[in-house]
């Protein structure tokens, strides 16, 4: 089964790698004209493909810690928001927290930002996860439900400081500066998709060493069984907090990767809604299973963008609300075929072997 399990990695990676360098070049050269958006019909924009590899960033965490450990989470969208915020304060409002223009100016500074926010992120995340996580089932959803409507409430409220204007209210704030690698810009958008795959197929490659080590035995154990993992000796509340932490550094990281993107974060960004569509990602790609992080964010954008711009020629004058009910159809029927996800069970499918796990 190992050997199984270790092939499938190799060949994600070999067939992965490759594929997301040649969309790349593809878009930085555009060969006889070519561009990915005229060779998929407007479908695929390199734009969808850095999000996906944001999403997938994001999705290894809570793949971990939902399909591994089995700690539901309806709020990783705040601590998304929390990364992208504070990469956007330090930078644009910094003089607001008195920190002096020779640091902000520097091109480190940034990558700075970014690291610091992400440790703090996971920090705070453990935290309050050892107390939060005590919880179980709808009790533990709704926890963290809430923990990401005060968030969100926070954001929008400007942390409690209207004075300083933190966050901009429900504006946001705009002005966000590119990211840079001394005097080499990483803009125009191909070099950004490069970087974030980058960090994407590093946190896959990071994912896969987490469920394949001692530490992936005892998380598979804990969601098996918590009173019986502790029987043996495991420190369940602490391996709960560590990957509770985790998951929500990784969003962070992603989070803080967004705004340099964007270049203007708001609050509705990181609300319920896209906790739920976090969650819907992780179901469709497959909860237990690395792989299924970026299949799943793929396979969702691709529906979404596809009911937003072929609906109309099924159903005429189709509105939100139509979209909206197709894309629950989809997904129940995916669910309906593939309970398992796109990855885990679409092998399973494909090759009618019961016991295959790609992960």
């Amino acid at each position: 089964m190992r050997r199984t399990g270790v092939s499938l990695n190799v060949i994600g990676f070999a067939i992965g790698l490759p594929l997301i360098l040649a969309i790349g070049g593809l878009e930085a050269f555009r060969p006889a004209g070519l561009s990915l958006p005229a060779l998929t019909g407007g479908l695929l924009t390199l734009d969808t493909m850095i999000r996906v590899g944001l999403f997938t960033i994001i999705l290894v965490g809570l793949n971990l810690l939902m399909g591994y450990a089995g700690q539901v989470s309806l709020g990783q969208a705040a601590f998304y928001g929390m990364g992208a915020f504070f990469s956007a304060i330090m930078t644009v409002r910094a003089r607001a927290l008195g920190i002096p223009p020779v640091l902000t100016e520097a091109w480190w500074w940034p990558w700075l930002v970014m690291f610091i926010g992400t440790l703090l992120v996971g920090l705070v995340a453990y935290g309050i996860g050892r107390p939060i996580l005590q919880l179980r089932g709808h009790y533990l959803a709704m926890a963290t439900l809430g923990l990401g409507i005060v968030v969100y409430i926070l954001l929008r409220e400007n942390v409690g400081l209207p004075h300083l204007n933190l966050t901009g209210g429900f504006d946001g704030i705009q002005g966000i500066s590119r990211l840079r690698l001394s005097e080499l810009d990483l803009w125009p958008a191909w070099r950004y998709y490069f970087l974030v795959w980058l960090f994407a197929f590093g946190a896959i490659a990071l994912g896969l060493n987490i469920v394949h080590s001692r530490v992936g035995r005892a998380l598979r154990a804990i969601h098996g069984s918590e009173m019986a993992t502790e029987s043996v000796g495991v420190d369940v509340p602490r391996y709960k907090a560590q990957i509770f932490g985790l998951s929500a550094a990784m969003a962070a990281l992603a989070g803080s990767l967004y705004a340099h993107f964007q270049t203007t974060v708001i609050p509705a960004t990181f609300g319920f809604g896209p906790s739920l569509e976090l969650v819907v990602m992780s179901a469709v790609g497959g909860m237990a299973s690395i792989w299924g992080a970026p299949f799943g964010a793929l396979a969702v954008l691709l529906v979404q963008e596809a009911l937003r711009t072929q609906l109309h020629r099924v159903i005429p004058n189709a509105q939100g609300e139509f979209e909206a009910i197709a894309f629950g159809i989809i997904l129940v029927l995916i669910m309906m075929f593939l309970p398992e996800g796109l990855t885990t069970g679409g092998l399973r499918w494909l090759r009618g072997r019961p016991r295959l796990h790609l992960r």
